[in-house]
């Protein structure tokens, strides 16, 4: 793997300053002040929102307490997406800090799935560094190590520990030098206008000639009209950890680089902001 730890770093540092405010139709015992945080792109809501959900409990009888679930501007938000796929999607032409309405009541089980303790994100992590995987070494470097590396891994991200993550996420990265790239690159492509989830399908990094496939490239074949055309206005934005990544950037370099812990490079295409 390329060592761009400088990059590697700044991915895992992002931070999206936070404003939380309970819902208004919540029952409390007096007034709820609004909470702020720093949440960490590459982590996920449920795992980092303790303070929140404490912060508001303080307010609140336990009987009308149920599951906490977060809202931005009417739309509940999909813990299981990382934070900074939440914000780049649905806020990212909005003004800091992000604003979140916290709930306590009604969770909207057509929309997400329940998230009653972290086994649960535990869970969802590993199995999508597991796909991440077989697409890019047909599992064989996942297999390899032992329950302990991915409890590494794991804890890496949940005590957002850089260097305890990377140690053991270098080898999810590698591959033989002689094939240029991984296997298949492991990337879902998220559409702020759309209600299908993501397109993910299958991807080489690397033509059969040997040359190297670009964001672009990607881009072209799997959602066309993201690219802006010679003449055309500029509709889409294609946004990756808050920043719009040349198109003529390698596939391969990007999801060395610009994927989330969970080893997918999450591209979010979103409406050119019109002034």
């Amino acid at each position: 793997m390329a060592d761009d730890k400088d990059v590697l770093r700044d991915v895992w540092f992002g931070r999206i300053p936070t404003c939380f405010t309970l819902n208004q139709d919540e029952v409390t015992e007096r007034e709820a002040e609004a909470y702020y945080l720093l949440l960490p792109r590459v982590s996920y809501l449920t795992l980092v929102t303790d303070k929140v959900k404490k912060h508001f409990l303080k307010v609140m009888r336990a009987e009308d307490v149920e599951e906490m679930w977060f809202e931005y501007e009417g739309t509940p938000l999909k813990w299981h997406y990382p934070i900074g796929v939440l914000f780049d999607l649905h806020a990212s032409n909005s003004v800091l800090p992000w604003s979140i309405t916290v709930h306590f009541k009604n969770f909207p089980d057509q929309d997400l799935l329940h998230c009653p303790s972290s086994s649960v994100i535990e869970a969802h992590f590993m199995s999508s560094i597991k796909e991440a995987d077989a697409l890019k070494h047909k599992s064989q470097v996942v297999n390899d190590m032992q329950k302990k590396d991915h409890k590494q891994l794991w804890m890496g991200l949940q005590n957002d520990k850089f260097d305890q993550f990377w140690a053991m996420n270098r080898k999810l990265m590698e591959y033989p030098t002689e094939e240029g790239g991984f296997r298949y690159i492991p990337f879902r492509i998220y559409q702020a206008m759309s209600d299908r989830p993501f397109i993910q399908k299958l991807f080489r990094p690397v033509s059969p000639e040997g040359n190297a496939y670009t964001l672009g490239d990607l881009l072209k074949e799997m959602y066309p009209a993201a690219i802006t055309n010679d003449g055309e206005q500029k509709r889409y934005q294609v946004v990756i950890h808050g920043i719009e990544p040349l198109l003529e950037t390698p596939l391969q370099w990007l999801s060395e680089h610009l994927s989330h812990p969970d080893n997918f490079l999450h591209i979010c295409v979103v409406p050119t902001p019109s002034d």
